[in-house]
Formats: structure tokens, sequence, C-alpha cells
């Protein structure tokens, strides 16, 4: 056959497209196709992680993991908030060293983007903005307003300097930085520009140099990426028409989802839908991509968001976020998925970034029905994109453009590649319909590792001057077509590996064939030159250590594991029993020849010393009741929020007295509430508010004098909204008495009477418009607060909702202004969507405010007198019961809380750190089974805040945190006892890890 214009993909050959303008910082530079570095393409393949949610002493552990998975680049957020917690005290030290962060990726070898925000969003507090901030006088967020830009210079001035120090242009691996954080979700570029142009200048005046890029909008002068979970093409197609001239990339690949308390568990993105949207980003042609998250972390401390939809949207400690790594750093099976597609990205990018999508009219690939077809074509060479919209596993038959037609298994959904005579090496062409993740010189021949489901026949086809086979370890079907150089190789995978050695037109070509399990546990371990590079097959985990050696971790004894590369100890098979012996017997300077030896010495479990339980907590740990009381502070006329009182984060109890004439059941308002509150009367518990924005809340007073405290967990600042900056805690007047309507049903339409807590399909639903009416029963304010839509109209008067967004589903709106008095009120609004979760009408007084109000922080819930934990207190239980009983108070009736003493306790367990043997990696977690809602702390840290409602179940204790002797506090809001309490292990701290070289 003639020979074609190819690309090597083992060479990441330069292409030029003469009508670019590159533009160049260093050696870093970019046109149409794709960023590269001295001339050569690199397809970007970065895992988005952030340093400051997790402990700097498991930094190194979690990039060696990304970059073991392919990964070639870092993305991380700087969280203004960590850097200056207070204003003007700044912390860039332990873990907040966010320079030595930076320092670690270029020692690993990997390039960073630095997303210095000021708003990064990401699901933390605030949107990494420190709580003073909102403070400050006439200040507007995210906009040219001159108070917010004089604080975020100051913290440019801080920030950048660490960046800029750390350019490519510098010597370090900084090689793009981000403006601003999503702006296009709040308004277009146009409406944008005067703000993102002063951020933009702001980088570029204090140095720096790197190609600037943003996400979810543009700005001239920057590279606009796109962030989202599906439709690539789409996003594709809006950024080459606004962009050209720059490469195309996904800023953020969203490969789970954040969860929140009392929600459901974010596991709906699976592993095999994430594989697909992986191919569909290649396939649309993008040559960058950031996995967000590839590691998640925790929500330590305060720092955890809220974000907008409902009311109560309050991030969960967990920051886990189903990724790639799950928090603990283990791999997980969307890690499998991921390392995959990269390795397959690292073996066949070149031809990726050259090539272009091949028109529809163009493509002469024959198929049956059920499949589609799609592909990317540089020269002769193709690469298809099978698609099966199959509701069943079949292997389809495929006729190429050239009359070659092959066998090709598909899942439902997936998306498979086929090779189309690819360039493998010179004078040797691939055409197969198999997945290839590998492709490159091992120990001087061309290996490739080929890839399908156990059982699954994978068809090669080679087309080379000569082929011969040297040696196979498996039964090998081969034809040879007489008319051409081609020669089919049909392939069985099973769950050993496979080798086939061949030499195909002079050059040493091997086939790895391994099914999907087996690929899972494949790693890519690259050296400081290609002799050294090497792959280990078989072991479920493997980390590499500061030292250069390679440790790994294999959970079924029995299974193989084939080392192939640069090992000391050369290219070798060996079960994992024989690997756990050899390497220790090696450590012990054990003489015994372990080929015939390993059998008597026994298991592994043999070998190696037994894992310890976790360490166990004391039967019953110290207590310290709290007192809920305020007496000692100064009255304020109005509750204060937390930022105003001075409080970052945590609890403020807000106190007051009031004379009841007759006693009984009564409306408390709460018209700005932005947290979950308990409501406590006469000492007992009445009510646990979760709907927040605005509350109405059923409380029973008695007779004469009443005291009223209200007890606010600081939950989260919104972190994404068209409302920063919300007043945490109480802001403004409470008052007694009101009502409060679930006004969700019985709206009129034209069509007739519309319940919006229903499922409805409304035609022309823009055009529909809505209407209640109601009756104020002697009262002068009201607040609607719910899933409000845009074009809300009180009797007739139209209501600015400023911010709204259609994705803003939650308002809290005062209508008090609008509305008539001594007769009917009507409200109206267009129909949006149905069922909404909430739309109250809470309607009150002004002169049943409520006044002389006392507050206290945290300083009063500290444990002030340590006792003994007695579980047979019948005593305090009684009392309890009776004084809940006064007051209606019903804190025995949650089925999951076993016994309760209605009031706030701290608890304290002293233990010791637990004695792991040396080849032993655990992770230790907490599991609060029993308890309601509050805090943890370990050793001064603060762990995060709990909730017993979902879904989180266990919180992460780090091990790096851990002393000889520790200390572990817990706070619970109703005192519930804490016998279920346990810590525990993660199942994979189990097994052995054991040093490879």
């Amino acid at each position: 056959m003639t020979e074609k214009p190819s690309l090597l993909l083992h060479e990441q050959e330069q292409i030029t497209d003469p009508g670019a303008d590159n533009r160049v910082s260093s050696e870093w530079s970019y046109d149409r196709h794709s960023f590269m570095w001295n001339g050569q393409r690199v397809f970007l393949n970065s895992a988005t992680i952030h340093y400051f949610r997790m402990p700097r002493e498991e930094w190194r552990e979690v990039l060696v993991k990304a970059k073991l998975a392919g990964m070639n680049c870092i993305d991380t957020y700087f969280a203004w908030n960590v850097h200056e917690p207070e204003e003007g005290q700044w912390a860039f030290d332990g873990d907040h060293d966010c320079g030595a962060f930076l320092d670690l990726c270029a020692e690993l070898g990997m390039w960073v983007i630095a997303r210095p925000g000021p708003f990064i969003c990401a699901e933390w507090d605030f949107g990494g903005f420190p709580y003073w901030l909102e403070t400050k006088p006439n200040m507007k967020f995210r906009e040219n307003n001159e108070t917010y830009l004089h604080y975020v210079d100051l913290y440019f001035d801080r920030i950048v300097p660490i960046i800029r120090e750390r350019q490519v242009s510098a010597g370090g691996s900084v090689i793009l930085v981000q403006v601003e954080n999503e702006y296009g979700y709040l308004m277009d570029d146009v409406a944008a520009s005067d703000h993102m142009y002063y951020l933009r200048d702001g980088l570029l005046r204090r140095g720096i140099d790197v190609p600037l890029i943003t996400c979810v909008g543009g700005a001239e002068g920057t590279i606009e990426g796109a962030n989202f979970w599906s439709g690539a093409d789409g996003h594709y197609a809006k950024l080459r028409a606004k962009q050209p001239d720059t490469p195309k990339m996904v800023t953020e690949f969203w490969t789970g989802w954040f969860e929140n308390w009392g929600g459901p568990s974010a596991i709906q993105k699976t592993a095999p839908l994430l594989e697909k949207r992986l191919m569909e980003i290649l396939r649309a042609g993008y040559t960058g991509i950031s996995h967000y998250m590839f590691y998640g972390g925790t929500n330590f401390g305060g720092y955890g968001g809220r974000t907008v939809g409902s009311s109560d949207i309050f991030m969960i400690t967990s920051y886990d976020y189903d990724a790639p790594l799950n928090e603990y750093g283990r791999v997980t099976p969307k890690y499998a998925v991921t390392k995959k597609w990269s390795y397959f990205v690292n073996a066949f990018g070149a031809f990726l970034m050259a090539s272009e999508e091949i028109p529809e009219a163009e493509i002469g690939v024959r198929h049956p029905s059920g499949i589609s077809v799609r592909g990317r074509r540089f020269g002769d060479q193709n690469i298809w994109f099978l698609e099966s919209h199959l509701d069943e596993r079949q292997t389809v038959p495929i006729t190429l453009e050239e009359g070659w037609t092959l066998p090709v298994a598909l899942g439902p959904g997936q998306i498979v590649p086929v090779f189309d005579r690819i360039r493998i090496a010179d004078d040797v062409f691939l055409t197969g319909g198999a997945w290839i993740a590998g492709n490159e010189i091992v120990s001087g021949e061309r290996t490739l590792f080929i890839v399908g489901d156990t059982g699954q026949r994978s068809v090669v086809e080679l087309e080379a001057p000569s082929l011969r086979v040297i040696s196979s370890s498996m039964q090998l079907l081969l034809d040879h077509d007489p008319v051409s150089d081609v020669r089919r190789l049909d392939l069985y995978h099973f769950r050993e590996p496979g080798t086939v050695r061949l030499e195909a037109g002079g050059v040493p070509l091997r086939i790895i064939v391994l099914d999907s399990e087996a690929m899972d546990r494949t790693w890519r371990i690259e050296g400081v030159s290609q002799e050294q590079l090497r792959y280990a097959i078989g072991l479920d985990d493997v980390n590499l250590l500061p030292s250069g050696q390679v440790e790994g971790m294999i959970s079924d004894p029995d299974r193989s594991i084939l080392l192939l590369g640069g090992w000391p100890g050369g290219e070798q098979m060996l079960t994992g029993r024989e690997f756990i012996h050899r390497v220790t017997a090696a450590e012990s300077n054990c003489a015994e020849d372990t080929h015939h030896n390993h059998a008597a010495k026994g298991t592994h479990h043999e070998q190696l010393p037994t894992l310890p339980m976790p360490p166990r907590l004391p039967e019953s740990p110290d207590v310290s009741r709290i007192t809920l009381e305020a007496i000692g502070q100064s009255p304020s006329g109005q509750p204060e929020h937390f930022a105003k009182y001075g409080q970052d984060y945590g609890y403020l109890l807000y106190e007051c007295d009031f004379h009841s004439e007759d006693g009984g059941t009564s409306n408390l308002i709460l018209p700005d509430l932005q947290d979950t509150a308990r409501i406590y009367l006469g000492g007992a518990e009445q009510a646990l508010v979760r709907q927040v924005g605005a509350a109405a809340i059923q409380v029973r007073t008695v007779e004469g004098k009443n005291r009223l405290q209200i007890l606010i967990q600081h939950m989260g600042r919104l972190n994404f909204s068209p409302h920063l900056g919300e007043s945490k805690g109480l802001s403004g007047p409470v008052y007694l008495g009101g009502s409060v309507q679930d006004i969700r049903r019985d709206w009129q339409a034209a069509s007739g009477i519309v319940h919006l807590d229903e499922v409805h399909h409304l035609e022309e639903k823009e055009n529909t418009l809505l209407s209640r009416s109601f009756t104020l029963d002697g009262m002068d304010r009201a607040i609607l607060v719910g899933a409000v839509s845009r074009g809300l109209r009180v009797n007739g008067i139209d209501v600015p909702l400023e911010g709204y967004q259609d994705w803003f589903s939650f308002h809290t709106v005062d209508l008090s202004l609008y509305l008539k008095p001594g007769e009917f009120n009507t409200l109206e609004m267009p129909y949006s969507r149905t069922p909404l979760n909430r739309l109250e009408l809470i309607m009150y007084r002004s002169e049943d405010e409520l006044t002389d109000w006392r507050m206290a922080g945290n300083e009063a819930l500290l444990p002030k007198q340590w006792g003994t934990l007695d579980t047979s207190d019948e005593t305090d239980n009684q009392m309890g019961a009776e004084s809940a009983a006064q007051y209606g108070g019903n804190r025995m009736a949650n089925p999951l809380i076993d016994r309760s003493y209605g009031q706030p306790m701290w608890y304290r367990w002293k233990f010791s750190r637990p004695s792991v043997p040396e080849h032993y990696q655990v992770n230790l977690m907490v599991r609060l089974t029993g308890m309601s809602k509050g805090t943890l702390h370990l050793n001064g840290h603060h762990l995060g805040r709990y909730w017993q409602i979902g879904p989180q179940e266990d919180y992460k204790v780090p091990v790096s945190w851990l002393q000889d002797e520790n200390e572990l506090l817990i706070f619970d809001e109703e005192g519930c006892t804490p016998d279920r309490i346990r810590l525990l292990y993660d199942g994979p701290s189990r097994y052995p890890w054991v040093v490879i070289e």
C-alpha cells in the first residue's frame, strides 16, 4: 500500500498553524490546537486538588496519586479566608503554606493552574471571602465597588507574588492563572468587562506573565474555558465561536458533586457514565481538561459553604465529591476510569491534538442500527468513536472506509475508540476496535496495552513490511492477508495478563493483553530517563516515596503481578504471595531462596504482623453540661449577626425576656434567619428550625415571665449566589405572634386551579400567570419566603428581585410596602416550575417586636467543669422530660436517639495513638451513631460540623494530627449519650504495603 503522511504518536511533533497567532510566555505557548512546551504539544490533563482541604502531611501522597493516574498538571484555588482569617492577620505557614504546595507540585514534575480568585466558590464558606469583609460599610461583592476593590488589592498584594515567583518564566511550574471565577453565571461578557478587566490588569501589574484564563465568561486577553459535566459539543461550539485561535479546555469537568445536610448521597455520576463523558470530551476536540474534583478532601472547621436552590443547602463536612480519589486519598472505580482514559490520551495525544473532526458527510464507516459513529482525522489516519444506543452489551461488526470489517464490543451507552490505520512506529500501522491504554518504549520494546472485558475478543490488524511472532504467553490466532502487508491478530482477554512479542518492520513490538480489572490495577511509573520507565500490573494501589522507591498494596495474594520496565530485579511475573514474601524476606536479610521456600513460609498474613484493632474510646467519657445563659452580656436593642458580633464561626446564643398575659401557643417570627436554630423557652427546647431565610415557629409560653433563648450554629455562608454576604445568625428584629401560611396550593390560572406542591406540565408556562389572594387579619407586615418566580407582583405593583437568576429558586421578599390594610391583597407571579419545596407567607405586627436582647458567643459554650458521664442518671432525664412537657417540647421523639439530656453537652475522650505495624497505612474515622448535631475537635484541630441527618455518617480523623496521647472532644447540641461512638479504620487499611525496590 502507498505510504501515507503520518504522525508518530510517541513523538510530540510541533504542528504549526499558519493562521494562528502564537503567544509565548517563556517556553510555554499555544495555538488553536493546544498548549505547547518548548515547541512540543501538550495535552493538558489536570487534577483539581485544594491544598486547604487536607493536612500538609497528606499533600505528597495525593499529588503522587494524580501523577500515577496520568495527570501532568494540578489545578488549585487559593482561599482568601484561609490566608487572612482576621483583617491584617496573614497565614502562610503550616497547612496554609500555599507556596510550599506549589513547590511540591514542581518537585513532582507537575504543572500548575493557579486560581487566586478572589471569589472561588468551591462550596467553600463565602466563596473564599473572609467573614470580616461583611462588616465594611457600603460593601458590594464581585463588582467595581471602591471598598471591595481596596481589599481585593491588598489580598492580591499578598497572594500574587507567591504565584509570580513560581511561574514557568521564573523556573517554577505555574503555566496558567485564572481571572476571577465563573463570572459569566452573573452577567454576560459586556456587562462584566469593567470588573474582569480590573482583576485581569491587577494580575498583570503584579507580574503575571503566563497566559490568563477564565471559566464561564471571558475577558479580552484571556483564554476562556468551559465548566460542565455533560454537553461537551455545545460548550465546544460556543468556545470556538468566541475564541477560534485558542486551545479548547474544560476548566472544570465535574467528576461528581457536593452533598448537603439532609440531602441525598451524590452518587449519580457513576464510573461508566464518567468514562462516557470523558470520551465525549475527546470526541469534541478539547485538548485540556481539569478534573474537578480529582480529590475533594474535607471542610474542616467552619469552612463548609452554602449554595442556592433552597433555604438550607449547607455543605456537609466531607468534600469527598464522589471524586476519583476519595476523602481519605484512596483509589475508587472512578480513579480507575480516569487513569485508563489518561493512559489512552498519553498514548494518542499527539494525534488528538493535531486532528480535526470529520464532517458527517465524509464518514464512510458502515455499522448496524443502534450505533452512531463520529471521527477525528489527521492526514489519512482516523480514530472513530463508536457510541452504543442499545440497552445491552453487544459485539457489533463495522466496516471501515477501506473495506476492513472489525468486531467491536460495546456496553449500553458506551463510547469506544476504533483505530483506523494509526501509525504506531516507523512503517507500522494499527487498525483495531480495542481500547489501547499505552503505546511507548518500555525496556527497549514498543509496548501496547490492549484492554477488554474478561472473556472478550479483540481484533487488531497490523500493517508492516514484515511481521513475525517471536513468542506468546497465550494461544494466538494470526491471519495474513496475502495481498497486503496486513496481519490480523485475535486476542482474548483473560484475568491473567497475556504477552505477545512480535517483530514488525524491524521494530520490536510487545502487546500486553489485559482484562478490565487488570487495567484498573495497572500503574505507569515515570523515571528520570526513558530507561527507568516502569509498569506494575496487579497492585491495588501504588505510592512513590520521597526516596524514589515504589511501594505497592495487594489485597489478593493469589493475584498475578507483572513488572515491566526498568525494575532493579528486571521484568518478572509473580503472585501476590511471592511478591510480599520476596520483599519481606529481603528486608529481613533472609538468605533463603524465596522461589523454593515461599510455600513453607506460609501466607502473607504469617509473614507480616496483623493489623491491630483501631483505638477504642473509653466507655465513660468526661462530660461537661452547658447551661445556656447570656446574663452577663449587655442588652442590645436587636439581635446582631455573627460578623457584627466579631465572630467567624461556631455558635451565638440570643436571649431575651418577655411577659405573656395568658400563656399558651403563639408564633415566633424570625424575619431574617440564615442558619439552623434551636428555640428554647424556660430552658426547654421547643423546636429545631431547619428552613431558613425567614421562619415562623410555633412555641408554647407560660403565663407571666418567659425567657426566650435562640441557639444558632453558623452553618456556612453562601458560596455561590448573586446575593453573597448574607448576615449569619439573627439580624434585625424578632416578633411574637403573627401567622404563617403554606401557600403552595390553590393558585388561580386561566386553565384552572394549580397546586404548586404537585407536578404540573403547563403549556406555554412562561406565559401562564398565577394569582392568589390573602387577607392581613390585623397584621401590617408580610414576608414571602421560598421558590419565588421572576415577575412577582403584589396588588398590581412589580416587586423588584435584585440579582434574580433562573437557577436561583429561593428568595425572601418583604412585601410590607405593597400591602393594602383591611382588605384582600393579591399575589401574582408567572408559573416557573413544580413541585415547589417551600412557599410560605408570614404575617405579623410591628408592635409585637421583642426587645432587650442579650448575646453570647462561643465563649459561653466552652466546657467549664468536667465530670463523669452517668448513663443511669434517671433524675436528670426525668427533670428534662418534665421541663420539655411543660413547654410543649418533644426531645425524646427522635427514634434515632436512644437517650438525650435535652441540653448541650461536651464529651471528652483520651486515647493513645494506635500502634500500626510498619507495612500498613491506615486511615482513621469516627462514626457518630446516635448523636444529634454539633462539632468535633481533636488535639486542638477543629474536625468540622456534624449532623446525623445524613448523608454523612463517618468523619475523618487525620492520622497526621494524632499525638502519643490524644484528646477527642464532641459538642452535641441535644446532649445525646455517646455510647455508640467508635473509631474505625477504612477498608484498605487492612492490607499490607511493601516496597518493590
